[in-house]
């Protein structure tokens, strides 16, 4: 089975690891933001997944959720799959803040679009990895 990233996805992240069905991505941007995008070709719509791949789907989503939680303890889990400018199927997962650059509005359009230091997102991908490694099946990426 072949899968690529959307290019503007692979532009915008770093690969974490991966979940039996998906790639795990950290958004390059100042909030703990992460997109699970399932790793079959063409696929643009969560309900085109057949059910099986609907619930692995969301039981990632969640696992991811309640991970962030844990290690943010924001005020809020923003989840979403938009997809109107990358067609290909990802499902974002933000954690916010009542401080964050876009509260209470959406992120979309209305964060900083600045990129952690590399310091920061070093730090950022440790905590991250070490969280996802207490999650069933996830496999990290070593090249990050």
């Amino acid at each position: 089975m072949s899968f690529s990233l959307h290019s503007r996805l692979a532009q915008d992240t770093v690969h974490l690891g991966d979940l039996p069905l998906s790639q795990v991505l950290l958004i390059n941007e100042d909030l703990p933001w992460i997109i699970l995008v399932p790793r079959i070709e063409n696929l643009t719509e969560i309900h085109h997944l057949p059910r099986e791949q609907q619930i692995q789907l969301m039981d990632e989503s969640c696992a991811i959720a309640n991970m962030m939680e844990m290690l943010f303890q924001p005020k809020k889990m923003n989840i979403g799959a938009l997809g109107n400018m990358v067609p290909q199927l990802h499902l974002h997962h933000i954690a916010r803040f009542e401080n964050d650059i876009a509260w209470p509005g959406p992120v979309w359009g209305n964060s900083s679009g600045i990129a952690r230091t590399t310091e920061k997102q070093q730090k950022l991908v440790d905590s991250l990895v070490e969280g996802l490694s207490d999650i069933t099946g996830f496999k990290e990426n070593k090249s990050q």
